[in-house]
């Protein structure tokens, strides 16, 4: 199970690294902007496992037991507080994205590039919290390899965006780091 798990998180991580990956062609101070943007995803990460924890070791526990009715009824709670923190999440990065990296960046490009990048990776931001209480429902009764494969899935739907968004390969229509934010979300919520 802890295999299933780590992979989970490498595969988070992985979106991140892939948006650099491509960002990189666009140059310092795109890249600049987007690693500086990053750290909201380790932070709501972090926030994210909040809920996941939780749910996961009490949907197990009621596994065990076969108290079906109170899995659910946790797995009813960890949903809906996920989707007021997604909510909340929205909410919150819009008020202060502009804020946040004109502090963040060490120059006027670099924020520019940070928050176009946040702007369009709010969405992939805010789907993290859902993502966390499914799958730790899921791990919790014993399923671990569907949401291993299903962020396996989004990942490699990520990798295919990416290029299409942020260089325009094959539209003609590049969107530079605001691309590579609608490729994660995009993948996210898919």
């Amino acid at each position: 199970m802890a295999l299933f798990i780590t992979m989970g998180m490498v595969f988070q991580t992985l979106y991140f690294l892939i948006d650099l990956y491509f960002i990189s062609g666009l140059g310092q101070s795109a890249l600049a902007g987007v690693s500086s943007a990053g750290t909201a995803t380790f932070l709501v990460m972090a926030m994210g496992q909040l809920i996941g924890v939780g749910a996961l070791s009490l949907i197990s526990r009621s596994a065990g037991a076969k108290d079906w009715v109170h899995g659910n009824r946790v797995f009813n709670q960890a949903l809906g507080l996920s989707l007021a923190l997604a909510i909340g999440m929205m909410v919150f990065g819009l008020s202060v994205i502009d804020l946040a990296m004109s502090h963040v960046g060490a120059d006027e490009a670099t924020a520019s590039a940070g928050r176009q990048y946040l702007y369009a990776y709010l969405p992939a931001l805010a789907a993290q919290f859902p993502t966390a209480a499914l799958g730790a429902a899921l791990r919790g009764a014993g399923v671990v390899q569907a949401p291993t494969l299903i962020q396996i899935l989004s990942l490699a739907i990520n990798v295919l965006l990416a290029p299409i968004l942020i260089a325009g390969w094959g539209t003609g229509y590049p969107m530079g780091v605001a691309g590579a934010g609608l490729a994660s979300s995009i993948a996210a919520w898919i």
